[in-house]
């Protein structure tokens, strides 16, 4: 079976109100692709390892020092994060070098920081998400 595409033009903005909302796939493939890229965003070692890679190549190795976890599951961290397109990894000889390159994944890690900041006290009282293990 194929793998579902998100299909959305990335100029379309609806008005809901005065403020101006992303679209949000119609269909539920769509919906359920984009919730599993949000997903991605959503353990905090995976966060650890975004800011980590920001603006510069790190190797496999400095990536399992600095998240202070075994190889193994640093490895499946940074490969979500690979395969979701959030870094980007350069193989040479034996190591690979990992590194955020676009430019969008700091704005929206960014972005989601200042939300946080604004709702942190409606966050943390959250019991509908669980904190990460």
């Amino acid at each position: 079976m194929p793998s579902p595409q998100l299909t959305i033009d990335p100029g379309e903005r609806r008005l809901l109100g005065a403020l101006a909302v992303p679209p949000v796939p119609d269909d539920p493939a769509g919906r359920d692709l984009l919730a599993r890229f949000y997903r991605a965003l959503g353990d905090p070692t995976r966060l650890a390892l975004l800011a980590f890679c920001a603006g510069v190549e790190r190797t496999g190795s400095e990536c399992v020092a600095h998240a202070g976890l075994s190889q193994g599951r640093v490895s499946a961290h940074l490969g979500c994060l690979v395969d979701c397109g959030l870094l980007e990894v350069r193989r040479e000889g034996r190591f690979a070098y990992y590194q955020v390159t676009d430019p969008r994944v700091a704005e929206l890690v960014g972005i989601g920081s200042s939300m946080v900041a604004d709702h942190a006290a409606g966050v943390a009282a959250c019991t509908r998400v669980a904190p990460a293990p």
